[in-house]
């Protein structure tokens, strides 16, 4: 990965933490007031704040994570067992998001909002959920990586004894 793809990565990761750290102090109290003003029960405003504040922290986490395995990748200790922490933490807000991305097609059923956009946010949440797949299969890909650098080194340094 070129040092110009891992600045750009970067400058977006850095935007996504900005953009997400102005909602959660900004626009989450406004959603709150707003759905108080609307006049929604307690139980599912709670309930829906709760989700966007998980969502948002879901995002953050994973942005974090990334960020930490660029500076991996950067050093070249990516092909390292200290990856996987990273990418397990990814897996897990992965999940954790599709659950919340479900979590709100429940809160959505039983109102007075379409059918098909309950379906269609349930479909968001088998999506989310496939990325987080994709990403399980990225680990795997990962520790197949690792496993070859550790026997290239060790031919390596059984080469450098018989020379």
């Amino acid at each position: 990965m070129g040092k110009l793809s891992v600045f750009a990565l970067r400058i977006v990761l850095a935007l996504v933490l900005a953009g997400s750290l102005f909602v959660q102090v900004r626009m989450v109290p406004l959603l709150a007031v707003d759905l108080e003003e609307a006049g929604a029960p307690e139980g599912p405003r709670v309930a829906a704040l709760v989700i966007v504040v998980l969502g948002i922290l879901c995002v953050e986490i994973t942005a974090v994570c990334v960020w930490r395995l660029l500076t991996m990748v950067r050093r070249g200790t990516v092909f390292s067992l200290a990856a996987f922490r990273y990418v397990d933490i990814i897996f897990g807000a992965m999940t954790a998001a599709s659950l919340l991305v479900f979590g709100v097609a429940v809160l959505l059923a039983p109102g007075d909002i379409a059918p098909g956009v309950v379906l269609l946010v349930c479909g968001a949440a088998l999506l989310v959920a496939g990325v987080a797949l994709i990403v399980l299969v990225l680990r795997t890909l990962l520790a197949q990586a690792v496993a070859r650098d550790a026997e290239a080194t060790t031919l390596r340094s059984e080469l450098d004894e018989v020379i």
